[in-house]
């Protein structure tokens, strides 16, 4: 064992509004070691997400809430120090629901092997993990967008939101997203493929904008902010038109909940489909993602960005930055060396 020390990040208070430094707590335990039917894994990379927010109240939610005192929980990649579940033997990587902590013991059944290839191990906590899968769900099996259509993505230099312009493309789409820099615009056209991107922040009629960068109006809209920019989109939406809730982080940090879109009387006048959607509900397209999604990525089809914190002690602050759309793409935390 290299270490005998665990360094890890507990949930110390429930946030009222925006979380704060003081809503984390750091401790240190033993390592300890794995019983039977579990495995002791070393904590390579771990992913940090907006639906982690959530997490942070006590209410009920698809996911149970993060427990005052324990240990936060997150996507990670590691290494596999020692085992009793049979399948998992020393050194292999593997991926799993684990702790924001150096080390980690669980059921051997929570966790995937990795088979290391070219890519970087931290590509399957983005692209080839959850975003991808789930701007692949809510594209394609969700709003199912068409060719020729037009779709529009808020949140679209995120983890998720990059993913869907370019996946709209490669399916014949016409596609124009939002962000809240002009270096992230930029970003949008020159690296995903966007035809069209708006910074919402300078917007002084995102109603009116929005019409403007989508004159034919939107066919499907793949939405990860909600808020004002949701209520805009419902006015540029077309006849039969279908939305993809994926997201609403701009309400994630309210101390009390906010006031519905206006406009709604437009998803009747419409006809428009709505639905909300988590990617776990859907194993089939998830596999079928990942196995097109390595091609794509291979051929240079799909590009990929990343904003990488070095150190677990730097993981609230990731948190709080992504929160704050301070990342472009996936939002990592690296813990340890491979």
């Amino acid at each position: 064992m290299p270490e005998t020390n665990n360094q890890q990040v507990r949930l110390a208070s429930r946030p009222s509004g925006w979380v704060t430094p003081d809503n984390f707590e750091f401790t240190v335990e033993p390592v300890g070691e794995p019983a039977q039917g579990q495995v002791l894994v070393r904590n390579l990379l771990m992913s940090v997400d907006p639906y982690m927010r959530g997490r942070m109240n006590d209410v009920r939610s698809y996911v149970p809430p993060f427990r005052l005192g324990e240990v936060l929980q997150a996507s990670v990649v590691g290494q596999v120090v020692a085992s009793e579940y049979d399948g998992y033997a020393e050194g292999d990587y593997v991926t799993g629901m684990l702790g924001w902590e150096n080390y980690s013991i669980c059921d051997g059944r929570q966790l995937r092997k990795l088979t290391p290839g070219s890519e970087p191990l931290s590509w399957h906590l983005g692209i080839l993990g959850m975003p991808g899968m789930t701007a692949y769900v809510g594209l394609m099996k969700i709003a199912e967008a068409k060719p020729g259509e037009t779709v529009f993505v808020s949140a679209a230099s995120g983890a998720v939101g990059s993913v869907v312009g370019q996946l709209a493309k490669l399916h014949g789409c016409r596609v124009v997203g939002s962000a809240g820099s002009d270096e992230k615009v930029a970003l949008l056209k020159q690296e995903f493929g966007y035809d069209a991107g708006l910074n919402y922040k300078k917007s002084e009629s995102l109603v009116r904008d929005i019409k403007s960068l989508c004159p034919k109006g939107i066919d499907v809209g793949f939405e990860n902010v909600g808020g004002d920019i949701f209520e805009a989109v419902l006015w540029s939406m077309r006849d039969f038109g279908r939305i993809a809730l994926c997201g609403m982080i701009s309400n994630y940090n309210d101390a009390e909940p906010q006031p519905g879109p206006r406009g709604m009387m437009l998803i009747v006048g419409r006809r428009l489909t709505i639905r909300g959607f988590i990617v776990r509900d859907h194993p089939a397209e998830c596999q079928e993602y990942v196995t097109k999604a390595a091609a794509w990525v291979k051929e240079g089809k799909l590009r990929y960005h990343e904003t990488v914190a070095e150190g677990l002690e730097n993981a609230p602050k990731a948190f709080i930055d992504m929160l704050k759309g301070g990342n472009v793409g996936k939002q990592i935390v690296k813990l340890a060396d491979a």
